[in-house]
């Protein structure tokens, strides 16, 4: 709506505020930058945009500084093999952390996530969820501290 006001135009903006999706979610929280930058060499940035709704068990930089650079290099530069890595990360539909069962999940990779339930922590494979539910418009994040491999 555009409004003249002493001389001065002036736009005010009308509507609600949209929550960001999976990727903005990442981008914002300024801990995802190689996973942020994965996504984006595997050519996935479309699709965790879209409709969704992700569940996305999104490694930190420190769990991907864990693997070591050069391999790490070469998946970055693998596009196949780094989209199977990705795409392992996420789970079809809006899990919340209460919701989780122990047991195995299939991925969007096409393999089984085996999930535990130690003493209130949830583990994904040999990763430990270390802050649950992080909210975006088309899904939800669980941070982990390790990037899970597809068996």
């Amino acid at each position: 709506m555009k409004r003249t006001l002493m001389g001065f135009s002036v736009v005010f903006a009308v509507g609600a505020v949209q929550a960001a999706d999976i990727v903005d979610t990442a981008k914002s929280a300024g801990s995802f930058n190689t996973l942020v930058t994965a996504v984006q060499a595997a050519g996935l940035v479309d699709t965790l945009k879209g409709p969704g709704p992700f569940t996305v068990f999104a490694p930190t930089d420190e769990a991907f500084a864990k693997i070591p650079k050069e391999k790490l290099d070469a998946l970055l530069k693998d596009k196949a093999a780094l989209t199977k890595v990705l795409t392992y990360h996420v789970v079809p539909g809006k899990v919340m952390a209460k919701d989780v069962k122990a047991g195995a999940i299939k991925t969007v990779e096409g393999s089984p996530l085996s999930v535990t339930l130690n003493d209130g922590k949830v583990g994904v494979d040999k990763a430990t969820v270390v802050k649950a539910d992080v909210a975006a418009d088309n899904g939800v994040i669980h941070v982990i501290d390790s990037v899970v491999m597809p068996k």
